[in-house]
């Protein structure tokens, strides 16, 4: 990065928010990869558009206090980034994990913004999300945590202002307890949570989205990038919850094997393919981890370590768990073993030096704001169906779903062409995803 606009505002962000790394790596990546486009467009600094543009709109912090199954008073910490609407209302996930912090939320605030203006649709970025950790609580538990969470939240959002839906730690069970927690307070019934329940007001076909997304990116990507596709490739995918399964179950109907998955107790190998049918119902079903799935597939090899995944020799690799889980390292591993795509399922799963390393390798790279796009895409399909009450088929969706995959890596492909980089997909998606972000802020003025 050499600009000195853009590098003045990155060292403005490492100055007020040095204790927030996640966060600044994003911006770093995204202001670095945008610069060709800020050369060519002076406005964008006489109008102070980067400066707003690294700045979240509105922050909320809040306490969420609940009582567990002891009659304890538990106490833990929310938060609710609505980082940008000039293009639409607030929309972005709610994570329930013990890593949530001010740092991780703002950063997948930030890249949500990016990632919606990807999907043509009309909605801004925002994240949110609490310390409090789902695993091993009852329902009742989890159902008073939501409760509680939402007697906060709901004055924040609303159909037309701000739109959560799941993340890690928030499925169908955690989304049901909150809308119908937002509904009795607010007396109304809108479609102000996606990834509801199909029986109020989901969407078929969006617990399998960001996955099935996820290799319908890959799958165009290397048919345009290397004259190919998934068919007879050795898949492996980290991360069991529902965007690595569905990517995993993809990637088999496409014709590919899928040799190794991981999750947090570690990961799975098997020559001529996980069964998943059996992993889905132990991670879904049972609630249960890959330990068990290798207890009951005599087949397969187990490691209790999910980072040696990454030594796993394939052609395609899906990290679809959490943020850096590929380092250089991994990354040289990857290659060493005759990678050709890494499509990331999970936000900002590579770190910088490994992403770079990548793409200098030239291997087709799929950044996360375009390849994971499938989740928030039918999100908006959920919200488009709550305001018409209209529910559409899982053919329809899926379809929609598929052309829309396929039209935002045909964009991010001839960005990236068009300033000489075919390979640089993360140049191609940053630049076409802000573009439509900053003409929408300088068309409404300073606010």
């Amino acid at each position: 990065m050499t600009n000195k606009y853009l590098l003045n505002i990155y060292e403005n962000v490492k100055q007020k928010d040095k204790n927030e790394p996640e966060f600044l790596q994003a911006v770093y990546e995204v202001l670095n990869s945008i610069e060709p486009y800020v050369n060519e467009h002076p406005e964008l600094e006489k109008n102070g558009i980067i400066e707003r543009f690294v700045e979240p709109e509105r922050v909320i912090t809040f306490r969420v206090p609940w009582v567990d199954d002891n009659g304890k008073v538990q106490v833990n910490r929310g938060f609710r980034v609505q980082f940008n609407s000039a293009i639409g209302p607030y929309k972005g996930g709610i994570r329930l994990h013990p890593s949530v912090n001010l740092s991780i939320m703002k950063f997948l605030g930030f890249e949500q913004t990016l990632k919606n203006s990807l999907t043509g649709l009309p909605m801004g970025g925002g994240k949110g999300g609490c310390d409090f950790d789902p695993r091993g609580k009852s329902d009742l538990e989890v159902m008073r945590f939501c409760q509680s969470f939402m007697t906060e939240l709901f004055r924040h959002i609303g159909a037309d202002t701000d739109v959560p839906a799941g993340d890690i730690g928030t499925g169908a069970r955690e989304v049901g307890y909150m809308f119908g927690q937002y509904k009795r307070l607010k007396n109304e019934w809108t479609g102000v949570l996606t990834g509801k329940g199909l029986s109020y007001g989901g969407s078929i076909g969006r617990t399998s989205a960001t996955g099935f997304g996820l290799c319908y990116f890959t799958n165009k990507m290397l048919n345009i990038m290397k004259n190919t596709s998934l068919e007879g490739k050795k898949v492996i995918v980290s991360g069991s919850g529902n965007v690595g399964i569905y990517a995993a179950i993809k990637a088999k109907e496409l014709g590919a094997t899928v040799v190794a998955l991981s999750d947090i107790s570690g990961y799975v190998y098997k020559e001529s393919g996980i069964d998943l049918d059996l992993a889905r119902e132990i991670k879904e079903a049972k609630r249960g981890v890959l330990a068990d799935y290798a207890s009951l597939d005599k087949e397969c090899e187990f490691n209790p370590n999910p980072k040696l995944l990454w030594q796993v020799k394939c052609d395609v690799a899906l990290p679809c768990a959490t943020q850096n889980e590929i380092d250089l390292d991994d990354a040289k591993a990857l290659v060493s073993n005759g990678v050709i795509a890494v499509a990331e399922g999970a936000n900002m799963p590579c770190t910088l030096d490994a992403t770079n390393y990548l793409l200098e390798n030239k291997i087709c790279f799929a950044p996360a704001k375009a390849a994971n796009a499938g989740g928030v895409m039918v999100s908006g399909f959920e919200m488009s169906q709550n305001s018409m009450r209209l529910s559409w088929t899982f053919e329809e969706v899926d379809q929609k779903l598929k052309q829309q995959m396929e039209n935002i890596f045909m964009e991010v492909h001839e960005c990236a062409k068009h300033y000489d980089n075919m390979y640089n997909t993360v140049l191609g998606a940053n630049i076409s995803g802000f573009k439509k972000v900053a003409a929408a802020m300088l068309a409404q003025g300073v606010c």
